[in-house]
């Protein structure tokens, strides 16, 4: 692992820090958590990170055993950037600290990527009142698809599609779900216009929506 730096401690922490403590490269790996990306797909979703620097995190949690590198072969020639059984076992950590972080004061500029968006509902999730939201929903965002599987006790996130039907289906677009989620939108007008669709039966589409704009909290009130 030559150029690789390390904090030359035996201790756990200060280990998993020589595979995970660079700048971006937690990042990199809650971008993966729901599934193998492109290169471009996690450059496009990290905005502030430079492309060189990118190449060198995925090259160096690929060295440590985090990420590894998947080749389609012809004719797509597509590379893959997927998280290895230890790299995924990094995911309640993550959504431990994102619950951690949310206490810190916003920052002011970035906006939500759709990653982050779903995994608030995993960081969110409490099997208690979430019981009443089992079903299987499809997230479909601009081009990609995520499946969303909520059962007594879990919630499971992927891009994938279901096998099936799935109870209810979610479409639009990123800044349309930011807004609704952030309260910028509602959720009525987003229907109104045309920018959000829902599809299932009307109870389906209710937990849908529960469970999607739950890690948010209630929209403000406003003032009299």
């Amino acid at each position: 692992m030559s150029g690789v730096r390390s904090y030359g401690d035996p201790c756990g922490v200060a280990r998993g820090l020589d595979a995970i403590g660079e700048r971006w490269a937690m990042l990199v790996v809650r971008d993966l958590l729901l599934g193998p990306k492109r290169f471009n797909d996690l450059l496009g979703g990290l905005p502030g990170v430079s492309p060189n620097v990118l190449s060198q995190r995925l090259r160096e949690l690929t060295e440590h055993g985090v990420v590894r590198r998947r080749d389609l072969g012809p004719p797509t020639r597509v590379h893959l950037y997927e998280l290895t059984d230890w790299g995924r076992a990094l995911e309640p950590i993550l959504l431990e600290l994102g619950r951690w972080g949310s206490q810190a004061p916003p920052v002011r500029e970035g906006a939500l990527g759709v990653d982050s968006l779903l995994l608030s509902i995993k960081t969110a999730f409490d099997p208690a009142p979430t019981a009443e939201l089992r079903g299987v929903y499809e997230f479909r965002v601009d081009a990609d698809t995520y499946l969303v599987e909520v059962a007594d006790d879990s919630v499971a996130i992927r891009r994938d599609t279901a096998q099936g039907q799935p109870d209810a289906t979610l479409t639009t677009d990123i800044d349309t779900l930011r807004a609704v989620c952030g309260h910028q939108v509602t959720l009525a007008a987003a229907l109104d216009s045309g920018t959000l669709r829902l599809g299932g039966d009307e109870d389906a589409k209710r937990r849908l929506t529960d469970l999607l704009l739950a890690p948010f909290g209630p929209a403000p009130q406003s003032a009299p």
